[in-house]
């Protein structure tokens, strides 16, 4: 009896176990789902959050030196985020007409390589049904209010013509609209995230300090200064890195086109300097959008294969060999790792979330490697192979 008895009090244990197990595993799927609930439907802001934070990182070391030179927070901070203004005011002007000139060229593009298609496509037909050439249609005599005339065929043409281009200039108007509708809220955004910069790094450091005084043991505030120092040094080193070689990588891919001829070489530089912060996608991106600009300046010509080229070639030499050298081996992701994480983020923020994948990819990866947390994932994301 009594190794019965034991026996079901084991069981009963084990039951007991496997409910709490269940209850929770469905805790965390909740908690997950709740995340990527709040991520999805808070992206405006929380866009805004990370941006500036990433943002008020790379600028934080520069203020620090002007500290130690006796600069006070304010004026550093005002000089750096007018300096970090200032040349993208400056692409934004310039790029203002050939982004209104391809917004409304690119609805004709679609219409024209949609043509070009059906010509194919007819050509084609044509050869396969060479030789059984139909009867010649006899004109019809019997007209009554323009049916059965043969007119009405050309009239039908003309009338599609019209709704095509009709179509394209309602296409084009509501890329218009939708830029112009835009505008507001991005300019918001533009200068809610300047004004939290500015304030994070004025009071961000007074504020942090504040935290680490009211930890009681030692231990833990060192700790503290330990993680927030490492993070901010190595996450600043990357993120600035990182943007000096995508912009050196736009320039040089702006100078070469421009001086092979290609039209709107700056703007197709600024896009090869955006795109270089996606790794992986963000090339195949640019090789697409630079055939297309090919295409449309050279037609179907071995010359439109130029600027995917040149772009190639830059993008071969930036990603073989200028980054591995300097960054190094410690900031290596895992490719896999780092299509699924954009794949993620781009469908829960668009773009905007591919843009800022990877800096944050970095940045958890580093503050769980300095916590000494979950080491699984750690060298789940620096596999390389």
């Amino acid at each position: 009896m009594n190794m019965q008895s034991s026996e079901q009090g084991s069981t009963a244990n084990e039951q007991a176990l496997a409910k709490k197990l269940s209850r929770t595993a469905a805790l965390n799927w909740l908690a997950v789902l709740a995340i990527l609930y709040t991520l999805y439907f808070a992206q405006t802001l929380l866009l805004t959050l990370i941006a500036t934070f990433l943002l008020a990182l790379l600028i934080s070391p520069l203020v620090t030196l002007f500290k130690r030179a006796h600069v006070p927070r304010l004026v550093s901070a005002l000089l750096l985020v007018t300096l970090l203004i200032a040349p993208f005011s400056f692409l934004g002007v310039q790029l203002a007409q050939p982004v209104q000139k391809w917004a409304q060229l690119l609805p004709q593009l679609s219409k024209s390589l949609n043509e070009q298609l059906e010509s194919i496509n007819s050509a084609i037909q044509g050869e396969e049904t060479q030789g059984t050439t139909p009867p010649p249609k006899e004109k019809s005599r019997f007209t009554f209010f323009g049916w059965l005339d043969d007119e009405t065929e050309e009239q039908k043409e003309i009338e599609e013509e019209n709704m095509v281009t009709e179509r394209i200039k309602q296409g084009s108007l509501e890329v218009l609209v939708s830029m112009l509708a835009a505008t507001p809220l991005l300019l918001a955004q533009v200068f809610t995230g300047l004004v939290l910069i500015l304030f994070l790094l004025i009071f961000g450091p007074g504020l942090f300090q504040a935290y680490v005084n009211g930890l009681n043991e030692d231990s833990k505030r060192e700790q503290a200064i330990h993680l927030a120092t490492t993070i901010q040094v190595e996450l600043s080193r990357y993120i600035g890195t990182i943007s000096l070689i995508n912009a050196a990588l736009g320039a040089s891919t702006a100078v070469v086109l421009k001086l092979l001829g290609v039209e709107d070489a700056l703007l197709w530089g600024v896009l090869a300097a955006l795109l270089n912060f996606i790794p992986y996608v963000g090339s195949v991106i640019g090789m697409a959008i630079l055939s297309l600009a090919g295409v449309t300046q050279y037609g179907l010509e071995w010359m439109a294969l130029m600027p995917p080229a040149v772009y190639f070639g830059l993008n071969l030499i930036e990603s073989q060999f200028v980054t591995p050298t300097v960054l190094g081996r410690n900031m290596r992701l895992n490719p896999l790792v780092v299509v699924l994480w954009l794949v993620i983020w781009g469908w829960l923020w668009g773009a905007f979330g591919v843009l800022l994948a990877v800096p944050l990819l970095v940045c958890i990866k580093l503050a769980i490697g300095q916590l000494g947390i979950w080491p699984q994932w750690i060298a789940v994301i620096e596999k390389e192979g």
